[in-house]
Order: structure tokens, then C-alpha cells, then sequence
């Protein structure tokens, strides 16, 4: 069963635990028939690696890197949160998930290691490993969730632009319109 949407949850959800098990439990109910794959933030995981850098003055690819363990730490939460899911940390591992009707929760930073195809700046975030991550596995469509607040020109880092492939839909959800993930990931 190939992968049609990956669903990237926003760390900034984080913030408040209902938001994060209402975006989850509309993710559960979708993965029953629709083959998703989530990929977490990097939310107050890679918040703590920029008070670091600021206060040590990282090297972009040590901050790179400590930013994208900090979204493996979200996704064990993740994956500890759904009742179907399972941590992945690579296209077998995403294969045999679905092949096993689990929902598969990418930790990135092995793939991502391994591959390293992303520049090491603060302007790559998760949104952007998200739609590389979605055109390595030949999704039609990616749908980052956000916070209720979020807005403005900011909603995606300046990187994203440049690693989205042709065939890729991009749709923003707010956890406070939730029901429209619903609606967005089965049209893909």
C-alpha cells in the first residue's frame, strides 16, 4: 500500500496537550483508510537546541543535527500516542508498518543522517524534512498541522519552497479546524 499523504504534526501543538490529541485522534481515524505517514516537529524539542546555540554558538550542522533528534523525541511521544502507531525510521521500516495496518511515525534523524540532502541552517525545519520526506516516499499530497494561533508568512521556512517536487499538493491545516484534515487528506 503506497503512502498518498504524510501528515507532518506541528510541534508548537505541544503547547497545549488537547490540541495535540484532538490532531491525533483525527489521524487515527483517517489512517483506517488512507495510508498516512506522520512526521512530527520539532517544536519545544528544537527550542531547546536554539537556546543552546544562542547561548554556545552551535555550528549550523551540530544545531542541524541535535534539531532533528529533537523531532525523534517527538515522534516516540507520538507514536506512544496513537493506538495504531509505530515508530519508523526508513522506507522499509514505513513498508512493513503499513503492511502490518499500523500507522507509521517517522523519528528522521537516521534517514535523514544517512541521505543528509537538506542545507544545515536554521532555515530548514521539520516542514521542510517533512515535504522531502514526502517526495522520497512518491506521496501526492502533504498536509502540515498547526497550531490554532498560527499565521502570517512565516507558516512555512524559507527552505520549503525549494524541496517540494511538482507532483506534491501542500495543504495547512489548523488544529482548530481539524475536521478539514479530514476533508484535505481524502481528496489526495
Amino acid at each position: 500500500m503506497p503512502i498518498t499523504t504524510v501528515v507532518k504534526v506541528g510541534g508548537g501543538l505541544l503547547a497545549d496537550a488537547g490540541s495535540l490529541d484532538t490532531a491525533l485522534a483525527a489521524i487515527e481515524i483517517i489512517s483506517r483508510d488512507v495510508a498516512l505517514l506522520v512526521v512530527p516537529g520539532g517544536g519545544p524539542f528544537a527550542d531547546v537546541v536554539r537556546d543552546i546555540d544562542r547561548q554556545f554558538g552551535l555550528s549550523d550542522t551540530a544545531a542541524h543535527w541535535m534539531a532533528i533528534l529533537g523531532m525523534d523525541q517527538y515522534a516516540q511521544l507520538i507514536a506512544s500516542r496513537l493506538p495504531n502507531g509505530v515508530l519508523v525510521s526508513g522506507v522499509g521500516d514505513i513498508e512493513a508498518a503499513l503492511a502490518q495496518r499500523q500507522l507509521p511515525v517517522l523519528a528522521p534523524y537516521q534517514w535523514m543522517r544517512e541521505a543528509d540532502p537538506l542545507p544545515h541552517s536554521w532555515d530548514v525545519t521539520s516542514d521542510s524534512i517533512a515535504a522531502w520526506v514526502a517526495g522520497q516516499v512518491g506521496a501526492s499530497r502533504l498536509v502540515l498541522v498547526k497550531p490554532s494561533g498560527a499565521s502570517g508568512p512565516d507558516m512555512v521556512d524559507p527552505c520549503f519552497d525549494s524541496v517540494l517536487r511538482p507532483h506534491l499538493t501542500v495543504a495547512i491545516v489548523k488544529v482548530d479546524e481539524i475536521d478539514q484534515l479530514r476533508t484535505t487528506v481524502r481528496r489526495a
